[in-house]
């Protein structure tokens, strides 16, 4: 099982481990795209008024811009450490077992605008770099990195959960992977998606897929295994399932 993970935008700031090596990661068929936006991301933070254009940030954001300017220098964390926010901050691998963290660093993968996929222990600098964000002298994200990171995606010979949100998700889809929308329940019986919610449900959700002992390999016994876990989760057939709060 593979459980997909969008980014954060915030996050850990430093690192325990040497500047970025892009040969380290997996998926060497993407090494040419990262290396292409990496520099295209330190380049850019050269010209302050256009990085901000570009990447949707202000002036009192310019240490995101010093973030990408030292791309290739700076220390690298582990991808389950860099993230921050709502989603990780539910996720929560800081107090994981070992052996828990072991499942979750094989298990659990991020969708990353700059990176593509990344698994759990794979080393990266922090950056800022938004899916829906477009370089100078480069077409729009998606059209960069669908036709390298499709086939990647297609090739995952195991249950898919994809986590990811709607602009992560429009980089490159998953064929056949579980969807899961999560839906908070009104007094009245109306419902509604929340985007707090949503972001902890499904850092609660990939908690429980990244730390169980168990291998779904279909919708049905994935269903069945949240629902053992304390969720409420309903399933209407297909391959999407709704998270009910």
């Amino acid at each position: 099982m593979l459980v997909l993970l969008p980014p954060s935008e915030t996050k850990r700031a430093g690192g325990d481990g040497g500047p970025l090596d892009l040969g380290a990661l997996p998926f060497p068929e993407l090494t040419p795209v990262r290396t292409e936006l990496v520099e295209a991301l330190v380049k850019l933070a050269d010209d302050v008024p256009a990085a901000r254009t570009a990447l949707g940030l202000s002036a009192r954001q310019d240490d995101e811009l010093a973030r990408n300017a030292a791309l290739w220098t700076s220390p690298s964390l582990p991808a389950l450490d860099r993230y921050t926010g709502v989603l990780y901050e539910a996720l929560d691998v800081g107090t994981m077992t070992r052996a828990q963290r072991r499942r979750a660093d094989a298990r659990l993968a991020v969708g990353s605008a700059l990176f593509g996929l990344l698994r759990g222990p794979d080393r990266v600098p922090a950056y800022r770099l938004s899916a829906g964000s477009t370089l100078p002298g480069l077409p729009g994200l998606r059209s960069v990195w669908r036709p390298a990171l499709s086939p990647v995606l297609a090739g995952i010979d195991e249950l898919v959960v994809d986590l990811r949100s709607g602009a992560y998700a429009a980089l490159a889809p998953v064929p056949g992977a579980v969807t899961v929308r999560v839906e908070t329940e009104q007094p009245d019986g109306t419902r509604a998606v929340a985007s707090h919610v949503n972001k902890a449900q499904k850092g609660r959700l990939a908690r429980i897929l990244a730390t169980t002992t168990a291998e779904p390999g279909d919708v049905l016994r994935l269903r069945a295994l949240v629902r053992r876990a304390g969720l409420r989760v309903e399933h209407d057939g297909g391959t999407e399932l709704t998270v009910v709060v």
